[in-house]
């Protein structure tokens, strides 16, 4: 536990100034993040991240996080999409050039996690270009629902939720996070708002975000028992990996983009 106080202090010590300056600091944090998830991805699957096609995707991640920096260099014509399939088809024929140690279930693999790590650090600088609260807000409810659900769980919690998946989340928990999260987002949304929609439609998008958040760290929970790994990096000590922490926030924010809030 002490040492996750600690990691957390120091991670906040830094990540909280990149957001609340904004600007190309969060351009190059959500890139880098990014990068950081995809080689974890890679390391789970327990293949190179120094390799062709760890470079094609590191590359096509970037693409989809900042789509026109980095492919605003190409000619008109090439929109960022073409630009991104582009790189699909060179990842596909890496199953042809290095079929011993690549084929097309890695492809599929990569294709996905470059789609959902992506477009979620994508939303993560969309969400700061509409204005510091938005942000704050998808961070809080994350934070707020991890924290609700461990605390109530631990102590009041009987019945698990998905046990083949993550065997100490429980029901009780979950419900807790959620009633914390809406409660602590909506005096929040109160005082700093995040949008002109009232206070009831808020309270309503709360409680829908706390559950994909909740959702999307199952999947991540799901990712790392497939892979049969603990963590899914150890850049964080204490915490894990960077999927570990953004896990729930790679659903936030897209659906948060989706309602039409961002």
């Amino acid at each position: 536990m002490k040492q996750r106080i600690i990691t957390a202090v120091v991670a906040l010590a830094i990540f909280i100034p990149i957001i609340v300056l904004g600007g190309w600091l969060v351009q190059l944090a959500a890139v880098a993040l990014a990068l950081v998830a995809m080689a974890e991805v890679f390391i789970m699957k327990r293949q190179l991240i120094i390799s062709v096609e760890a470079l094609i995707s590191f590359v096509g991640v970037a693409s989809l996080v900042l789509p026109n920096l980095i492919t605003g260099w190409l000619p008109g014509h090439i929109s960022p999409t073409f630009a991104f399939y582009g790189l699909v088809l060179l990842l596909l024929l890496c199953t042809v050039f290095f079929n011993k140690s690549f084929n097309f279930d890695d492809a599929g693999v990569y294709t996905l996690a470059m789609l959902y790590i992506g477009f979620g650090f994508h939303y993560f600088v969309i969400a700061r270009y509409d204005g510091l609260a938005t942000l704050f807000y998808a961070l809080l409810i994350v934070w707020c629902t991890d924290t609700g659900a461990y605390f109530i769980g631990k102590y009041m919690g009987k019945h698990k939720l998905a046990p083949h998946v993550s065997p100490n989340k429980t029901w009780e928990g979950s419900v807790g996070g959620v009633v914390v999260a809406t409660v602590i987002c909506t005096i929040f949304v109160a005082f700093f708002p995040v949008s002109h929609a009232s206070l009831v439609t808020m309270v309503i998008l709360t409680i829908i975000l706390s559950i994909a958040g909740q959702l999307g760290d199952l999947v991540e929970s799901a990712l790392k028992r497939y892979y049969g790994v603990k963590d899914s990096g150890k850049i964080l000590p204490g915490h894990g990996g960077i999927l570990d922490r953004f896990d729930s926030l790679l659903f936030v924010l897209p659906l948060l983009h989706l309602l039409a809030i961002v």
